[in-house]
């Protein structure tokens, strides 16, 4: 996964800076559960039953809620009529073995949800985190992080998040609180510490 191409002086260093820590994170993420199998990706190994595979799919959520739904004010849009005989294929995009990312957001509210877990294949749900932080990056790199949102924002982090840059500070502390969750799985599932790039 690329970080951010920054072209000509769009950000500053200290902005180029939290973008550098972003993907710091997101590669950490990837990292911790490389070489996992697909059964140790799927196992719950703490008493509240979340498991890997299924919290880097909440982070795949989470990168198209903050960044495509409430920085670039997309609209949740849920397939259209004409869509419906082709999303009965697999029930959500019509393409074998593809997530979408308006599902993701949809479970995303973390005051909602159960434990994090999925049925979605790994490549899937892997493939869908890279594509969502590879949209992000694209949006991070043309639009400067004082942009306020063009969403709306999460209720109650109307006082943090009031630009662009408010959005990348969230996602770097969620990111990395999901990454030191998933070194914990990780440790307990096969006893390896230390893995990603910090």
């Amino acid at each position: 996964m690329k970080g951010p191409t920054v072209a000509g002086d769009i950000h500053n260093p200290a902005d180029r800076l939290l973008l550098t820590f972003l993907d710091a994170q997101r590669r950490s993420v990837l990292a911790i559960v490389d070489g996992l199998s697909d059964e140790d990706l799927r196992k719950p190994v703490v008493p509240s039953g979340w498991t890997p595979l299924g919290l880097i799919e909440h982070l795949a959520g989470a990168e198209y809620y903050w960044f495509q739904m409430i920085a670039a004010g997309a609209d949740f849009e849920s397939p259209q009529p004409e869509e419906t005989d082709k999303a009965a294929q697999d029930g959500i995009t019509g393409e074998q073995g593809r997530v979408a990312p308006e599902e993701a957001a949809e479970e995303y509210d973390p005051g909602e949800a159960g434990p994090f877990t999925t049925t979605e294949s790994t490549e899937s749900v892997l493939g869908l985190y890279r594509d969502q932080c590879e949209q992000a990056n694209a949006l991070l790199a043309s639009t400067p992080l004082s942009t306020p949102p063009r969403g709306r924002v999460h209720p109650g982090t109307e006082t943090e998040v009031f630009d662009l840059r408010g959005i990348v500070l969230h996602l770097i502390e969620e990111t990395a609180r999901h990454a030191g969750h998933l070194d914990i799985a990780r440790e307990l599932l096969d006893g390896k510490t230390g893995l990603g790039p910090r």
